[in-house]
């Protein structure tokens, strides 16, 4: 994949590393420059049988880093645990779009993580 703003890799390469402790019971179908997702490979049933769910993912697009957080679809009531400066950057249901990394955020997509993790284990989805 083709980076479409190399000047982002950094940024891109700190939400990456918040997503690693989820690394080791989910499966990186992406791990490339610019491009990072995880995805639970358990057999579930949402409306229909699944053979996989996805968890997170992180993208370089040309202006900001695409924080992809599948857990917001399966529970709306999520996005109670963002703060401020998160729910600042949510672009449509489920993608944040971010510009830089300040300590306030960081530790509130920590947060968000783990409470998507807890959701998904609550649901036997991981």
């Amino acid at each position: 994949m083709d980076v479409k703003n190399e000047e982002l890799l950094p940024l891109f390469a700190e939400v990456k590393q918040l997503l690693t402790p989820y690394a080791a019971r989910l499966t990186a179908r992406k791990d490339e420059p610019g491009y990072y997702d995880l995805w639970s490979e358990k057999e579930i049933v949402v409306g229909r049988r699944r053979t996989e769910v996805f968890f997170a993912g992180v993208i370089v697009q040309k202006s900001f880093v695409g924080f992809y957080f599948m857990p917001l679809y399966a529970d709306a009531d999520l996005s109670r645990v963002f703060g401020p400066e998160l729910l600042a950057t949510l672009k449509g249901k489920s993608c944040f779009h971010l510009r830089r990394m300040t300590p306030e955020l960081r530790t509130q997509i920590e947060a968000a993580l783990a409470a998507g993790w807890r959701l998904y284990e609550e649901r036997c989805w991981v």
